[in-house]
């Protein structure tokens, strides 16, 4: 992505937050915005899918610390200083030019499969670029006795990419277009939301024979309709009616390879009650997960003649038990 491409997008309005909005904020918006718009939701729909990837865009930048202040930066010289894309002279480039070689030019406007930007811990920042551009610093390497110019190690490269929930779950393989390369990272199973994956020597080339630096991936996940990762668990909700979760009951519970597994809810099980299912989360080469299962009651909106009756022949029986006795007692303390 280039720097013009972030003048012209608004990518808070993408995610409908405030130009303000904290990490927990974009990431409700984004949530809620992928799930609506996922392709598994939306088959065969070309809008939706754009929209798709529009919102993953937009939250690949916001919910980097670093891109989010670089791009707020470019946000904010648009509305000051212009640069003029037309002709300036021998060499002279447009603003769009040198803002593409400030965020990894040479990728256009058909947009990278990964977008990334240089910054973070122990990289070139935001105001290191500009200062190079405009007569500031000049880089990293120094100038040691006799002229001799030390080695210098290339900069990091930070980067994006957003994962279907199934391939973070099974591991998978992405390809990242970085400054005109083609780099394959391999993406490990049961990756979690938000980790990083650093690959060593695939950032900046050093100087003067200095070490090339670091490409860091920070990994996104879809959002699944109906399991979330938690570490190298599957998490899920199962609804019950008053009566199974009461009385007990056994449930053919779904996963994640398309199979069912058999679970049973004891008499007596609370709405909330978590139950584990062993063995049946993710799987790597280094730990095997579990399938935990939460159990949530249903309250039925309407009732039957009978069914309320019934019902309040059960409140009937079950008079003078107090389930909320020592409340007031607890919430004094």
């Amino acid at each position: 992505m280039t720097g013009q491409d972030w003048m012209e997008k608004d990518f808070y309005a993408v995610l409908g937050v405030s130009k303000d909005a904290d990490d927990a904020a974009v990431k409700k918006a984004y949530r809620k915005l992928a799930r609506q718009y996922h392709p598994d939701q939306n088959q065969g729909n070309a809008a939706a899918e754009s929209k798709f990837k529009e919102i993953g865009e937009a939250y690949a930048v916001l919910s980097d610390p670093e891109q989010r202040r670089q791009y707020d930066a470019v946000r904010a010289m648009a509305g000051g200083a212009r640069f003029s894309a037309g002709p300036g002279g021998a060499g002279a480039g447009g603003f769009e030019d040198i803002m593409g070689a400030m965020f990894g030019g040479g990728q256009g406007r058909g947009g990278p499969r990964v977008r990334y930007s240089q910054g973070g811990a122990g990289t070139a920042g935001f105001e290191d670029i500009l200062g190079s551009m405009f007569g500031g610093r000049s880089g990293y390497a120094s100038t040691g006795p006799a002229g001799f110019t030390a080695p210098s190690p290339g900069a990091d490269i930070a980067a994006q990419v957003t994962l279907p929930f199934r391939a973070a779950v099974e591991g998978t393989t992405a390809d990242l277009e970085v400054g005109g390369r083609t780099i394959h990272a391999r993406i490990p199973a049961g990756i979690n939301d938000g980790k990083k994956i650093r690959l060593r020597g695939k950032g900046q080339p050093g100087t003067n024979g200095g070490p090339a630096g670091d490409l860091v991936v920070t990994v996104h996940v879809a959002p699944h309709p109906v399991w979330t990762l938690d570490g190298h668990n599957l998490r899920m909700t199962v609804p019950v009616t008053f009566a199974e979760a009461a009385l007990g009951t056994t449930l053919d519970v779904p996963t994640l390879d398309g199979s069912t597994v058999r679970l049973k809810v004891p008499a007596g099980t609370p709405s909330g009650r978590v139950l584990r299912i062993k063995g049946r989360g993710v799987r790597s080469a280094s730990a095997t997960g579990d399938l935990l299962v939460g159990v949530q009651v249903a309250v039925p909106q309407k009732l039957s003649k009978k069914a309320r009756e019934a019902l309040e022949s059960f409140a009937a029986e079950s008079d003078g038990e107090d389930v909320r006795a020592g409340l007031a007692r607890r919430a004094a303390e």
